[in-house]
């Protein structure tokens, strides 16, 4: 009979494994995917969906797959991370940087573009790879944070006591080990001048079972408030595992926010966003930015004009109450604060 200490250890290093394993496991191959979701061979579609993927690999965990409609192409799931051959096209203005990230590197994969704050690009793996991601051409291998042991970055934000908050981006920073994660925490905790340590990470919604006890608590061993941005486009998305990943968050005493994109064919309907809205809020997630696409190349078929979208979000302010409402913002490179679209139409738009 195994003492129960001992079984408690197992299930721990079990436990430790299944992320792991469901991040080494994900779907690469576009043909897989399909096969997944019951639909029959077409030569067409995986031939435009692998030449896409030349260019950005497609990358999708199974419990993410698990949550799509079998034999629907329009699913707004897949959607999101099915190569198309609409991502060969060449677009006007369509661009490798759209948001300015190379021109506010101050140290390797250290961004400062707005004031008391600056982001870690601290890897450049992702437990899954959207299409619609702004940073598919960014240079993670040059702009490598981690050859120095983070000092560069991190001696940057000692010596400007004007930063008060860093946020872990990526890449996704929970595909960090808990030990890589636990020392770069601990670093950030040292300085004096950090108050807020905020975590984007979508890892909440498509590899659940990576919020463990274990991470956890890493996390409650900081001395930073730790701040969570989980990113989920669509309520279909939120199944159990996901409000189980929020909870175990929550109950570590952490501020759970959500940030979404607008996505042509995915959410671009007022009965998607008020969906998703109330199933955030219903798990205890406050939905915080409702984001215009990033222009970057090979995203164009995404796009949702600005004049739809603010149509889109005053009908939702009609549907929902306010704490339900996100803000309908976009990022323009070089700009020292996000774009924020008012909602009354004699309103000037103005920054947050």
């Amino acid at each position: 009979m195994i003492p129960e200490f001992a079984e408690a250890a197992i299930d721990h290093e079990r436990r430790q494994a299944d992320w792991k394993q469901s991040l080494a496991t994900t779907v690469r191959d576009p043909a897989r995917l399909l096969q997944h979701l019951g639909f029959s061979s077409d030569p067409g579609l995986i031939d435009a969906a692998r030449r896409a993927a030349r260019h950005f690999p497609l990358r999708v965990p199974m419990g993410y797959i698990a949550r799509m409609q079998p034999g629907d192409i329009h699913d707004p799931l897949l959607r999101q991370v099915l190569p198309l051959a609409e991502e060969l096209a060449n677009a006007p203005g369509y661009r490798s940087d759209p948001v300015g990230d190379m021109p506010a590197m101050v140290k390797p994969g250290l961004l400062h573009k707005y004031h008391g704050r600056v982001l870690l690009v601290t890897t450049g793996a992702c437990a899954i790879h959207c299409r619609y991601c702004f940073r598919r051409e960014f240079p993670y291998t040059q702009a490598d944070p981690k050859r120095d042991d983070w000092q560069s970055a991190l001696q940057y934000v000692a010596a400007d006591r004007s930063i008060n908050e860093i946020i872990l981006s990526g890449g996704d920073p929970l595909t960090l080990t808990d030990h890589s994660l636990a020392k770069l925490l601990g670093q950030c905790g040292q300085i004096p001048h950090l108050q807020r340590l905020r975590i984007h990470s979508r890892i909440p919604v498509v590899l659940p079972e990576r919020v463990n006890d274990s991470l956890c608590d890493v996390l409650s061993q900081s001395s930073l408030q730790i701040i969570h941005v989980i990113h989920s486009n669509h309520a279909q998305e939120i199944d159990n595992s996901v409000v189980r990943a929020v909870a175990r968050l929550r109950a570590n005493g952490e501020l759970v926010y959500n940030q979404t994109v607008l996505l042509k064919g995915v959410n671009d309907s007022v009965a998607a966003l008020k969906s998703l809205s109330e199933t955030l809020i219903t798990i205890g997630v406050q939905p915080y930015y409702l984001h215009l696409l990033d222009q970057v190349r090979g995203t164009h078929h995404f796009n949702v004009e600005s004049k739809t979208a603010l149509s889109l979000i005053q009908e939702l302010s009609r549907s929902v109450p306010g704490y339900m409402l996100p803000q309908l913002v976009r990022e323009q490179a070089g700009k020292p604060a996000k774009s924020r679209f008012c909602l009354d139409s004699g309103c000037k738009k103005t920054s947050t």
